[in-house]
């Protein structure tokens, strides 16, 4: 399976969308927004920001496995 590790990350309160690199074991629960500033976390049931807001989820779950809250 080809885990990908980027992800495109886009801003749920202005839209502003970015790429980062996601931990490969790690749930990222908290991000900044560079655009406007806005502090949001993953929607409920979801392990990560990535998950949520990511154009692709996290690695742990792209790898069927539990992560840190699944």
């Amino acid at each position: 399976m080809n885990i990908q590790l980027q992800s495109d990350l886009t801003c749920p309160a202005c839209g502003h969308t970015t790429t980062h690199a996601m931990p490969e074991d790690a749930c990222v629960f908290f991000f900044d927004c560079l655009a406007c500033g806005a502090i949001f976390q993953p929607r409920e049931g979801d392990c990560c920001v990535f998950c949520s807001y990511g154009s692709v989820p996290c690695p742990p779950r792209q790898a069927d496995r539990a992560c840190c809250t699944c």
